[in-house]
């Protein structure tokens, strides 16, 4: 691989990861579930059962539907097809604030669509506000 072989794939992860967290941050499942690839893995928290395949995807991700987010990368690595960021996350709903501050890893397909996603966090990482 070429060195601008390299920078055409960490440009694509970057653009994916700022998508991913501007898709989370609208709160709609199918924007999020878009930027996966058609057979993707996802476990969130890691661990936990796999979600695969795009529709699986995009019916975990129903449960950001309605509510009011906010969200903030801290820190984003990218080593080849895989990158491994740090973010915040302010959640509005049912009138509780809550936060959190998962690290996810991800991996990437040619075209920057996720191949597998893996959240990690706990759930006494969840603070309330």
């Amino acid at each position: 691989m070429t060195v601008s072989e390299a920078d055409v794939r960490s440009q694509r992860i970057r653009a994916t990861v700022h998508a991913y967290l501007d898709a989370v941050a609208a709160g709609v499942a199918a924007d999020i579930a878009a930027l996966y690839a058609d057979d993707a893995t996802l476990e969130d928290p890691a661990g936990s059962e796999p979600h695969v395949g795009r529709a699986a995807i995009a019916e975990f991700y129903n449960g950001v539907e309605g509510t009011e987010n906010n969200t903030e990368l801290l820190t984003l690595r990218i080593s080849g097809s895989t990158a491994a960021f740090h973010f915040r996350v302010v959640t509005k709903a049912g009138g509780q604030t809550y936060e959190i501050e998962p690290i996810d890893v991800m991996t990437f397909d040619e075209d920057g669509r996720i191949t597998s996603m893996r959240a990690v966090w706990a759930p006494e990482d969840v603070r309330r506000r």
